[in-house]
């Protein structure tokens, strides 16, 4: 890659590829979690996880780009951890690093999805910079849904 466009639409193929996997990983993590509230906000997260790959093809349609992704290595490694946690975990501990990996994945999307946005300003995608911010605004709300349920309820099971 050697102009901004390019990592802009290379970029863009990560974060697809990430939601796509997403939607395959949040299911199992929604059976692992034991507090209601925790399996409700994955849930509800997968379905807004479906409403930004459509969004996405939006913006990929916009830029006149066709809609695929690209191997996230980050988003695999972040999976892959939660699988672990999944595995080793029981008990409070379970949904309280459950949390933590949603927020480690929700911070990553924060951090793409802000890079995205301001690229597209740059490049003079107006259409894309406004789906993309409606997206970024998606991902801060399920960071803060995640942090007051791990404050709130969470994290003061021992």
């Amino acid at each position: 890659m050697k102009t901004l466009a390019e990592a802009f639409h290379h970029t863009l193929q990560d974060i697809y590829y990430a939601e796509t996997a997403l939607t395959k990983a949040l299911p199992k993590v929604a059976a692992a979690a034991g507090n209601a509230e925790l399996k409700k906000a994955v849930t509800h997260h997968l379905d807004e996880t479906k409403q930004q790959i459509v969004l996405l093809k939006q913006v990929f349609a916009v830029i006149g780009e066709k809609a695929e992704g690209v191997k996230c290595d980050a988003i695999e490694g972040l999976i892959k951890e939660t699988e672990g946690i999944i595995a080793e975990a029981s008990g409070a501990a379970l949904d309280a690093m459950l949390i933590g990996a949603a927020q480690a994945v929700e911070h990553y999307e924060i951090a793409r999805y802000g890079t995205l946005r301001e690229w597209a300003k740059v490049l003079g995608h107006t259409e894309a910079h406004d789906l993309l911010s409606q997206i970024l605004d998606m991902e801060k709300a399920a960071n803060a849904k995640l942090t007051s349920m791990a404050v709130e309820s969470v994290n003061g099971k021992k």
